[in-house]
């Protein structure tokens, strides 16, 4: 009986110190400061760089407006910054996620320091953390400045009335995401002269290791990066990300810079939107026609970064179908 007294104490006490952690997490977390008091001129010069970005690189665009999945890669078909392509269990995530309304009709009552906390820390203007389907680890690394010009760029979209759903996590993400957020670590943009290093800063921009990686419950597999090998349910079948490592039997060390560059150039908006799809057939969740306006010497020297990185052997299969 004494014994059995310890034992409902000491259950009693982990059942307190489980209830006092989960109650922390809940609602001391996440924690990243307060958002920075700025007020980010709209110039020119940044509209033009935020367009880019946001429409070529970091592509924002991709996830935030309405895409035609019965054509090839997607393409967008309006709704530009409106949001609402839902991301769920089907596809791997850990509950269901609307990509949100980017448009002033949302973003209008945010100051630019929240806009800014959120796109580099994972936490919104009411303190709620955000999950990394925003690549907010990425932008946290990013050029100041380059984040500022993508803000500029936001507040400059038309607004467009629409209401998104909102996230609904599964347990225990719902209480683990408020753990993710952390403070920036704003970089510098390298020297376009240094292709290897200005590369390197273009894939974090565009988050190219957050696909072509192996996951595992939603986490890169340590050793994986950029070695491709993250699937993509649908319901043709199976889509995996390719290796882009510079393997010369299963990546991409037998492509020269000018193949490179003209895999990307290949697939304008037009000419995805043109490619309609059949029943059965698997599309690409790869946003080929926004890649496709990027600068030949930004994808240059994201070829020459690609190049420098560490071969992996690992054969792809492209598609499995169902």
């Amino acid at each position: 009986m004494k014994a059995l007294k310890v034992i409902g104490i000491i259950l009693s006490a982990l059942i307190v110190i489980i209830i006092a952690a989960g109650t922390f997490v809940k609602v001391a977390l996440p924690n990243t400061g307060k958002a920075p008091k700025i007020k980010i001129e709209r110039t020119a010069e940044r509209i033009k760089r935020g367009d880019y970005l946001a429409n070529h690189v970091s592509v924002c665009m991709d996830c935030h407006s309405t895409r035609d999945w019965g054509s090839y890669a997607g393409p967008m078909i309006g709704g530009l910054g409106a949001g609402g392509e839902k991301f769920d269990q089907q596809m791997g995530f850990p509950g269901k996620f609307y990509a949100p309304n980017i448009t002033p009709y949302k973003l209008a009552n945010w100051t630019d320091g929240e806009i800014y906390r959120a796109l580099t820390t994972g936490v919104n203007n009411n303190g709620k953390a955000l999950f990394p389907l925003m690549p907010w680890e990425h932008v946290g690394l990013m050029d100041r400045e380059d984040v500022y010009s993508i803000i500029a760029y936001l507040r400059t979209l038309p607004a467009i009335n629409k209401d998104v759903p909102a996230p609904q996590l599964d347990f225990p993400v719902n209480f683990i995401v408020n753990t993710m957020p952390h403070k920036a670590n704003p970089g510098k943009l390298p020297a376009e002269s240094d292709s290897v290093k200005y590369g390197g800063y273009l894939v974090n921009a565009a988050g190219c290791v957050d696909c072509h990686s192996k996951v595992d419950h939603g986490a890169k597999i340590a050793g994986t990066e950029f070695g491709g090998g993250m699937e993509f349910k649908q319901p043709a079948g199976v889509l995996t990300s390719a290796n882009i490592t510079p393997d010369t039997e299963t990546g991409i060390g037998t492509w020269t810079k000018e193949m490179f560059v003209q895999r990307f150039k290949s697939l304008d908006g037009k000419a995805a939107t043109a490619r309609k799809l059949g029943k059965g057939d698997v599309n690409t969740v790869m946003p080929w026609y926004m890649y496709a306006g990027m600068k030949p010497t930004d994808l240059g020297a994201i070829y020459a970064y690609l190049h420098s990185l560490k071969p992996i052997k690992n054969k792809v299969v492209k598609f499995k179908r169902s």
